[in-house]
């Protein structure tokens, strides 16, 4: 019986945005890879001149061209599937039903549950539990009072113990669930850049413009511009990847684990479906 370690970082974005919400990130590396991983980055940063914490809201016309030339390295890591990365958020004409008040209160935890627990298709990572599974989750701090935060890792650690994932001879620790500064993580602070770019992609960022000027922004075009080249990166692995829709799974459910980049519409069990919250017919073209 073998043994293998993850690493999975994860983030959150937008939670209540124009047409799509609840956005989550998140990357899982081989432990053994991590150090490499970061050296590479962080070389990287410093060829760049680039010494503070990468951020989609620093982006500017002036540092745009450092920004891609980073993100192009973050992708050949996820192109050679050393970083896997997948990307979560809801769509607002999706309204749940039938929640109750603890549910509702609850919304941002039970989201992020679910992103960790199936997002990275962990069920399909351990073909008849012939391996030892060990999960380290790094979590950018969480916004909300450390006793719920508490609450939600214990909720982490048991996942491994519920119904469908038996079987899977994972362990997720619960010490190694923490908190992280993103500032001290270049992995994470790639995974932001990426996220943000489908939140300004997604709520039509790119199309905003300032407060009665007639043209957009500087660091709006060099955002957009960014984002077009994650997407190009992106369709270099799966041509035509359609980024507001549930990535494919052609060769059956272990694409959830296998893909180097996936995403996920997550959509309500009970739900209603509001037209008014989705975008006008004018403007619905194919999601590049």
């Amino acid at each position: 019986m073998g043994k293998r370690n993850y690493i999975i970082y994860c983030d959150e974005s937008e939670q209540r945005g124009r047409y799509f919400s609840n956005f989550f990130g998140g990357v899982l590396i081989r432990a053994g890879d991590r150090e490499e991983i970061e050296r590479r980055l962080n070389d990287k940063k410093e060829e760049l001149n680039l010494f503070n914490e990468l951020k989609w809201q620093r982006v500017t016309e002036q540092y745009l061209d450092k920004y891609i030339e980073f993100i192009s390295l973050y992708f050949d890591f996820i192109k050679t599937g050393r970083i896997k990365t997948r990307i979560m958020f809801t769509h607002n004409v999706y309204v749940p039903v039938g929640l109750s008040k603890a549910q509702i209160e609850n919304e941002y935890f039970h989201l992020y549950y679910q992103f960790i627990k199936h997002a990275f298709g962990l069920k399909y990572c351990n073909p008849n539990g012939i391996d030892r599974i060990y999960l380290t989750l790094m979590l950018d701090q969480i916004p909300d009072k450390k006793e719920k935060s508490d609450r939600f890792k214990d909720f982490l650690a048991n996942l491994p113990n519920t119904n469908d994932m038996v079987g899977t001879n994972i362990s997720i620790p619960r010490h190694q669930i923490v908190d992280i500064d993103s500032r001290k993580h270049t992995l994470l602070q790639g995974l932001d850049i990426i996220l943000g770019s489908m939140v300004g992609k997604l709520n039509e960022k790119f199309s905003e413009k300032p407060l009665e000027q007639r043209r957009r922004g500087k660091r709006t075009i060099a955002k957009e511009k960014l984002y077009k080249c994650i997407n190009r990166e992106i369709r270099s692995i799966y041509p035509n990847f359609n980024v507001g829709a549930t990535t494919g799974q052609p060769n059956g459910l272990t694409d959830r684990w296998n893909h180097s980049y996936r995403h996920w519409k997550f959509v309500p069990a009970s739900h209603e479906y509001d037209s008014s919250a989705g975008k006008k017919k004018a403007s619905r073209k194919p999601t590049n």
